[in-house]
């Protein structure tokens, strides 16, 4: 599991997380939500190693994360950025090659990138240089490229974390739908999956459990019933908000206009 405790980020004298503590368990979803500027990404970036704590401690398992090595880091955890950039024309199955450890074989290594590439909705552009594809065929090509860095080092190092910063923001509701399966079913085989959602009714439809934040801080943390509550939503978010359970279970979040001022 990773742990993170009173984990402190500044932008020169602007502190943006203040005093944050997170689980990210094997075998779950867990989804940071809240209103933008709330911290969400950076608490993501100081998660992985890319963004330095002015305070507090991250662990993976009984590892501090400021003692993994690059290499170490990469054999543990898979991130998506929100906005992954490419300057080299490579094609989509050299983008998911990429990521793949050496020590992959190579027979396996062209299974997997077939695999991902296919799980994905890709393999009619496999060959297609990522920059000519659509931004939200763009973004799933990156999307197959953790995937496969995730599965890979499963298979040599054993489970680790998929992290994913905004993955539905540029798709649409039917690849929006296939991504977050694809987390939910990385979490099933045994992944640790945190990702950061501004859609509601994804995270309640998907996630084990909710992160929600405001202002650097936690505002509630539990299972998706615990946090997505009309008064608490509506507080975090500043407006109104309303929760509806459905007959088939999931709940229906969406903005109470009835209330609205």
């Amino acid at each position: 599991m990773i742990t993170g405790r009173n984990i402190q980020v500044s932008f020169g004298k602007k502190p943006v997380l203040r005093g944050v503590d997170v689980d990210v368990p094997f075998g779950q979803v867990l989804a940071l939500c809240g209103p933008n500027g709330a911290g969400k990404s950076t608490l993501l970036s100081a998660l992985v190693g890319d963004l330095p704590n002015s305070d507090g401690t991250v662990t993976y398992g009984s590892r501090n994360l400021a003692d993994l090595s690059a290499t170490e880091l990469s054999r543990r955890r898979a991130v998506l950025e929100q906005t992954p950039s490419l300057s080299a024309a490579f094609t989509v199955s050299e983008v998911v090659r990429l990521s793949i450890p050496i020590e992959l074989p190579p027979s396996d290594t062209d299974r997997l990138i077939a695999s991902v590439i296919l799980q994905l909705g890709l393999t009619e552009f496999a060959h297609t240089p990522v920059p000519n594809l659509s931004g939200g065929q763009r973004h799933r090509a990156h999307l197959a490229r953790v995937l496969a860095q995730l599965k890979a080092n499963r298979s040599l190092f054993g489970p680790g974390y998929l992290f994913l910063d905004e993955p539905t923001a540029s798709l649409d509701i039917l690849h929006q739908i296939a991504v977050m399966k694809t987390a939910k079913a990385m979490a099933k085989q045994g992944a640790g999956v945190l990702v950061v959602l501004h859609d509601l009714n994804l995270a309640a439809a998907f996630a084990d459990a909710i992160c929600l934040m405001r202002d650097g801080q936690v505002a509630k943390a539990g299972t998706v019933g615990e946090v997505f509550r009309a008064s608490v939503l509506s507080d975090v978010y500043a407006t109104p908000i309303a929760v509806e359970k459905m007959s088939n279970g999931p709940l229906l979040i969406h903005p109470d206009y009835q209330n609205v001022a």
